[in-house]
């Protein structure tokens, strides 16, 4: 990487994106659909259908959406069953790497997830990474919503970071929305939870590697 990105940021996701959890996510959604006797899908479908609000997700493989009782009975399982096999995760391919990288060029990088804000903060913190963030900060609140509202509380608490030389970094189409709503631009990840087919209506770069994500972060934030 080169030094022109100097004063750039990044906001990274987490889910499918830095932690490379896609095993314990579809786990866990398979374990929510049995609560309402829905068949178990792949996670080829999965990343097919995936979308936020997460209910208009179960919308589209049962035709309606949950009802509150399904909904909170669903949530309770989902993540009972993602907390007892996040364990067996590990960070992306290249992510130590890649984080020392950027910020040894001036550039800063944050952390914005859906996560439950008192489990990512440890769990960021066992992997040893979190001295390259200069803020981590998990989802507070119900879960099952936009990132955007969030996005804009993130950006405000980042002293120095100017919007407009701000990469979003994410797997959902939900991230590269929460940028667009901030002023800030986005590069979208085909190793999480979504497609590419379903990213590249989104009209933002995707890309196939975290090493090709930062180097897009790096032109865009130019």
């Amino acid at each position: 990487m080169g030094m022109n990105g100097v004063g750039a940021h990044i906001v990274w996701d987490w889910n499918g994106t830095l932690f490379h959890d896609n095993e314990a996510i579809i786990g866990a959604t398979n374990a929510a659909f049995a609560e309402l006797g829905i068949e178990p899908i792949t996670l080829e479908r999965y990343r097919e259908l995936y979308c936020v609000p997460v209910p208009r997700f179960y919308e589209r493989l049962i035709g309606r959406l949950p009802t509150d009782e399904e909904w909170e009975a669903m949530d309770v399982v989902f993540h009972r069953y993602y907390a007892e096999h996040r364990v067996a995760c590990g960070l992306t391919e290249g992510v130590p790497g890649l984080l020392t990288e950027w910020v040894s060029g001036g550039r800063s990088q944050s952390i914005l997830s859906m996560y439950v804000h008192e489990e990512l903060v440890p769990l960021v913190r066992g992997f040893g990474i979190e001295p390259h963030f200069v803020r981590v900060d998990g989802r507070t609140g119900p879960s099952g919503g936009s990132k955007t509202e969030h996005m804009v509380r993130h950006l405000r608490r980042l002293v120095g970071v100017e919007p407009r030389r701000t990469v979003v970094i994410g797997d959902a189409a939900d991230d590269a929305v929460a940028a667009r709503h901030v002023g800030a631009q986005a590069v979208l990840y085909t190793g999480g939870s979504h497609s590419r087919a379903s990213l590249e209506g989104v009209g933002v770069p995707v890309v196939d590697t975290l090493e090709e994500a930062v180097e897009e972060a790096e032109r865009l934030a130019a």
